[in-house]
């Protein structure tokens, strides 16, 4: 819907409708008594469009379709249901799930029938409405950061759960766009070295019917009821322009202290699941263009969720990319995080292509272009898991940095305390020089992997460290829900209680290791948010349906949750003071300089450059790591990481041009200034090949320091 002068255009498409009326509806009217049809007189190539006289900002209004109800062809138009705007900036209101809200006839009891039988309902008393906006708001001198990708950090967060804990933001303001924004929240990112906010599902959203009838709801919004509208909940307000006013407000101040806003958007299914789910907007209107069907009418499923986007189509990719404008261009917003992304690279043939047309169409558009386009390259279809495999400039969410290091740190450390080998160093080396094996094709670099140890979905950083298997049961599957592949470590006590205190010592030291290589990693790293604070989930692995205390970050801090915060701290100020950790380009492991220095040299314990055998052992658990800086008119570092379940001695590498280390970070200490006293980081620079005493699962960092 377009405002102009005394009225406004309205268009909708509808390829297979008979028609289409616009319906009115008066302020505060939850019933639907108030409202009021106009037809839409216009139709051409699907489309269908009027100018109504006198609408104006502030108006309440939603849709209803007439045509052919044929389920075995995809048809399932039922003009009892009221539709809400695909293109709706404000919605006001929440649904109100029952049997009113499904297209087809359905038991009171369960929600459910055989879907052949149209619903006599009328569903205007349980639907939300769609609320015109103008699109006034004082951006002053707003600038976006456009932090280069050698410089992000990014910081994945759910916007109620970060601040409802937090005791610095205001009680009406916890939860909130504007609490997110708030300047002790700011504070904290810009302190944790932050430069990104990675927003979990901020589009207009609700729960699915299995969740409304245990009670729970779809906490982390990966359940799209509108593309355009802000989810409301997270607003102070309630008024739909306060809402829109409110999430620019937060952009605009995050903005000035220099961090981005990327969204996690969800264009790979929507809030309508499947054949059998309510109708709410896409299925009224359209069912057959917006959602890919079979020959016999029934959802073509991708992505677990019950229905698939149909991108394939014109108009569903027009709307998408007219979403993601809309974002950039009215909101403001710095990037994108395409949830379950292979399902958009689908073709006719539904296998993923690198060159589909709605991939293309994001890489040359003028606006979204230059925004950060982040994938997550897999879906749950055929052929889903497709890591490294999309097209620059995106850059991609690396699983198997995930699982890798978890692997070396925790995995094969139980193993090793239990005699048993692990994996070795390989595949661990690969991901820290940037995932060369998966981003080297299409001219990519170590910047197109996205590394992460720990995101929304999964165990946090703390779980990892204090379970050994999930503990869903308050999601109400019988535990089923959740990945069952953590790659975690309880360090002999599963949970939180009556852990001891060696137990908890161990735990912490994992803590930092996990932490120090994601930020040590070449790549762009980011970080779930509270693991710098030792959030713990108590186990649940996937609570995407808790809106509860347990589950927001809890802001109360114990003295080891300040310490890993301090830690958190000085690990991405050592990132950012040393650019050799921050690479565009994949390593050679060829010469530098005259003097035979290599850009990235690997050793091990003899401090000797690791051969075939150690290379390929699985019971190799050490690697020394020499990255070398004065190529780049900068210091070069020595990162040395031990996987074993003890002590071990290790020779520092006698490598060319390098006269001596000093110690920068050891992850056994439980605070950075605990280095200050240490008498391996303050005496002199030991010389290359003296032997060090490295503690069992630990991580160093030293300055290496060249003639200059």
């Amino acid at each position: 819907m377009t405002l102009r002068d005394g009225g406004a255009d309205v268009s909708v498409y509808a390829g297979h409708a008979d028609g289409i009326d616009l319906c009115l509806f008066e302020p505060g009217d939850l019933t639907g008594e108030s409202e009021r049809r106009i037809p839409l007189p216009e139709r051409a190539h699907g489309w269908w469009w009027g100018f109504v006289e006198g609408l104006g900002a502030g108006q309440r209004y939603a849709l209803r379709a007439r045509g052919p109800w044929a389920p075995d062809l995809g048809l399932r138009y039922n003009e009892n249901k009221l539709l809400l705007d695909p293109y709706a900036r404000g919605i006001e209101g929440a649904v109100r799930l029952g049997p009113e809200s499904y297209a087809h006839k359905v038991r009171r009891s369960d929600w459910r029938g055989d879907g052949q039988i149209p619903s006599a309902l009328d569903s205007a008393a349980h639907m939300p409405r769609g609320v015109v906006l103008d699109n006034g708001f004082d951006w002053g001198e707003d600038r976006p950061p456009g932090t280069p990708l050698t410089e992000t950090v990014v910081y994945e967060t759910h916007v109620k759960n970060l601040t409802m804990r937090h005791p610095a933001v205001p009680a009406e303001l916890r939860g909130t766009y504007a609490g997110l924004a708030h300047p002790a929240v700011i504070e904290h990112l810009q302190r944790l070295g932050v430069t990104a906010v990675e927003l979990l599902p901020v589009q207009a959203s609700t729960s699915e019917a299995h969740l409304v009838q245990r009670g729970l709801t779809n906490h982390w919004g990966y359940n799209t009821l509108g593309f355009f509208a802000p989810h409301a909940a997270y607003a102070s307000t309630t008024d739909p322009g306060g809402v829109l006013a409110e999430f620019k407000g937060m952009v605009k101040l995050l903005h000035a202290a220099g961090i981005e806003v990327i969204l996690d958007v969800v264009y790979n299914h929507t809030c309508e699941g499947d054949s059998h789910g309510p109708t709410y907007s896409w299925r009224g209107l359209d069912n057959r263009a917006y959602y890919r069907l079979d020959d016999r009418g029934a959802d073509v499923d991708f992505t677990g969720c019950g229905n698939s986007l149909n991108l394939r189509h014109p108009i569903v990719a027009q709307m998408v990319l007219d979403s993601l404008r809309y974002w950039v261009t009215e909101c403001h917003v710095d990037g994108f995080r395409f949830d379950l992304a292979v399902t958009l690279g689908r073709g006719r043939t539904s296998e993923y292509d690198p060159d589909h047309p709605f991939l293309v169409a994001l890489r040359v558009d003028p606006v979204l272009s230059r925004v950060k386009l982040v994938a997550e390259p897999w879906d749950v279809g055929p052929g889903g898991w497709r890591t490294g495999q999309f097209p620059p400039p995106f850059v991609e969410w690396n699983d198997r940095f995930r699982d890798s290091v978890r692997t070396f740190w925790l995995s094969d450390v139980r193993a090793a305390q239990h005699g048993h080998t692990g994996h070795g160093v390989r595949d661990l080396a690969t991901r820290l020089a940037g995932s060369q094996d998966l981003f080297a094709a299409r001219d990519r670099g170590p910047l197109a992997s996205v590394n992460f140890v720990t995101a929304h979905d999964g165990f946090t950083l703390a779980d990892l460290t204090a379970y050994n298997r999930k503990h869903n049961g308050a999601n109400g599957e019988g535990n089923r829900d959740g990945t069952d592949d953590n790659r975690s470590y309880n360090h002999g006590r599963e949970g939180w209680a009556d852990a001891s205190a060696s137990i908890l010592r161990d735990r912490r030291r994992s803590m930092r290791n996990l932490m120090a290589t994601l930020l040590l990693a070449n790549g762009v790293p980011m970080l779930n948010a509270g693991d710098e604070l030792g959030r713990t989930q108590w186990g649940n692995n996937n609570p995407y349906c808790l809106d509860i205390e347990e589950m927001w970050v809890d802001w109360d801090l114990e003295p080891w949750r300040e310490d890993l915060l301090e830690t958190a701290r000085f690990l991405t100020g050592l990132r950012r003071r040393h650019p050799v950790l921050r690479q565009r380009t994949f390593h050679t492991g060829q010469p530098v300089s005259a003097d035979g220095s290599l850009d990235v040299a690997w050793y091990g314990t003899d401090g000797a450059e690791l051969d075939t055998r150690a290379w390929e052992s699985a019971a190799t658990h050490t690697l020394q790591m020499l990255l070398d800086g004065a190529w780049l008119d900068t210091d070069s570092l020595l990162i040395v990481l031990h996987g074993g379940g003890r002590a071990s001695s290790v020779n520092l590498p006698k490598a060319p041009g390098l006269l001596g280390y000093s110690l920068l970070w050891d992850s056994t200490w439980e605070h950075p200034s605990e280095g200050a006293d240490s008498p391996a980081a303050q005496g002199a620079p030991l010389l290359p090949g003296t032997p060090v005493t490295v503690e069992a699962a630990s991580l160093r960092v030293y300055r290496a320091q060249d003639p200059t």
